[in-house]
């Protein structure tokens, strides 16, 4: 086995070799990926099951459905992406060419997470190709079934010199973070999140820590209660609540608070039947610490809903919390579990207080009719992104960027956002040899005079409402113009 010192080296030696910069290269990964998608999509559904035991609508629908539709608008679209852009120019630039051009950053580390093991691994990876970047890969070993699909399928369809995955635990990540790389895309814990950072800080290497925190939920007496409560359990109780942008807790009035637990109370019955743990649609915990660390926050809690736990089989039933202080054990840290807690405010003013309280989170609800009050929470808040009456779906809308903002993370993805991501964007100034281009440039040399300074400052200074758009055809027709007076007035001094 090659050690990563070595694994590195030879990705930033197939970097250098250009291979990955060829546009033709790159869509014959990105169409091999998905066709590693279409051809495994079953070995897919079952290291998912194995790991968490999800559902195979989830497994499809939240990850392996995702990966392929996500990686369709990459192939779609990234030819377009990769052309250099001509922003607009300033009549400073007029004769000038102006251009961007998109690099990649060269030997790329994506880290990813155990919850969505295959798709928090691999939608990164795709826009990493696109953008034309080698790339090593280090799934979650927390989701071993899933990170030994990755490791054993993935250099079956693509370019083994220049996409390599490697496994392992706390004392390899350690160790692979120790190595160069040119950019570095962690999903993951904020605490491992830290860690990352300062390794990526030691060599000035860029980075995107995707990670989560506490996302909360507000409801008023606007919202329809009982489109509000099916949405707000789905998002909660989806992959047993381990989700980096569930809704975290519930900020409500004590009325709504009642309405909102009568109306679960039915809904989760007809989802899940009188024992959900018979239920087929539950996930369950990841593992023994998560079940543990979680079963300790239900102790001595006034559990309204749920409650019931099997440390055996992982399994926690979907919880309502009430009476939840601000001091609990269940309000300190992001819950990342099927444990809803709901804390009493009396209006959207009281909401914004509490959660300008805590950490930016990564997403962030509203439950409401009342345009004003959504407003005022949207203006008076910051989090990584916002879904008005719904949960979830803003991340699956390719066209927004995803990402957290402060202690939820730093850079965003998904579509052209990861491309983006992946892309250094190398800016160029242009110019020729003519003598007018010369003459007008000549007033920045010695020997400065008034003159000179008056000139440029002139030419300098910004306008408003002045564009450069049309100045070429503008000038076009000057010259015209100019030319036929000046043929007229030779043809007159001839005759």
């Amino acid at each position: 086995m090659m050690s990563f010192s070595d694994i590195v080296q030879q990705l930033h030696t197939a970097f250098a070799s250009g291979k990955t910069r060829n546009v033709d290269f790159r869509e014959k990964q990105l169409k091999n990926l998905l066709r590693m998608y279409e051809e495994t999509h079953t070995e897919m559904a079952q290291a998912l099951d194995s790991d968490l035991r999800k559902h195979k609508q989830e497994a499809y629908v939240m990850e392996i459905e995702f990966l392929m539709n996500d990686l369709r608008t990459i192939i779609f679209n990234f030819r377009e992406w990769v052309k250099m852009e001509k922003p607009p120019k300033t009549i400073v630039n007029m004769m000038d060419g102006v251009f961007i051009y998109k690099d990649p950053y060269g030997v790329v580390l994506v880290m990813g997470a155990w919850n969505y093991p295959l798709q928090l691994s691999l939608a990164p990876v795709a826009a990493a190709i696109a953008a034309g970047n080698c790339v090593l890969i280090k799934p979650s070993e927390v989701a071993s079934a899933s990170s030994k699909y990755i490791a054993e399928t993935l250099p079956k369809y693509l370019d083994s010199e220049c996409y390599r995955v490697v496994e392992g635990g706390a004392k390899e990540t350690s160790e692979l973070l120790q190595q160069k790389f040119d950019y570095i895309f962690y999903t993951g814990s904020g605490r491992v999140g830290r860690i990352v950072h300062q390794a990526c800080s030691a060599n000035l290497t860029p980075c995107t820590l995707e990670l989560g925190g506490k996302s909360p939920c507000y409801i008023d007496k606007t919202a329809d209660i009982v489109i509000s409560t099916k949405r707000i359990l789905w998002g909660k109780f989806i992959n047993a609540g381990q989700t980096c942008i569930a809704p975290d807790y519930i900020l409500c009035s004590k009325q709504v608070q009642d309405q909102f637990v009568k109306e679960a109370k039915s809904v989760l019955k007809e989802w899940y039947g009188e024992n959900p743990k018979q239920s087929p649609d539950l996930c369950r915990i990841i593992n023994q610490q998560h079940f543990q660390r979680l079963s300790s926050l239900i102790k001595g809690a006034n559990v309204a809903i749920g409650g019931d736990m099997d440390p055996d089989d992982r399994y926690i039933a979907p919880t309502i919390l009430t009476d939840v202080k601000p001091s609990d054990p269940v309000m300190q840290d992001e819950i990342f579990g099927p444990i809803l807690p709901i804390l009493i405010v009396e209006n959207a003013y009281e909401a914004i207080k509490f959660i300008n309280a805590r950490d930016k989170p990564l997403a962030q609800y509203i439950f409401s009719n009342n345009e004003k009050d959504r407003e005022l929470i949207i203006a008076n808040t910051s989090c990584g992104g916002l879904c008005i009456n719904d949960t979830l779906g803003h991340f699956a809308v390719e066209s927004l960027p995803f990402g957290g903002v402060g202690a939820s993370g730093m850079g965003s993805y998904h579509g052209k956002y990861g491309f983006d991501t992946f892309t250094h964007k190398k800016s160029c100034l242009l110019k020729d040899f003519s003598a007018l281009g010369e003459k007008l440039a000549s007033s920045r040399y010695p020997p400065y005079s008034e003159g000179k300074l008056s000139f440029l400052t002139t030419i300098l200074k910004k306008r408003q409402g002045f564009s450069m758009k049309f100045l070429p055809y503008i000038l076009t027709f000057g010259v015209g113009v100019a030319s036929t007076l000046l043929v007229k007035f030779l043809s007159k001094d001839y005759d």
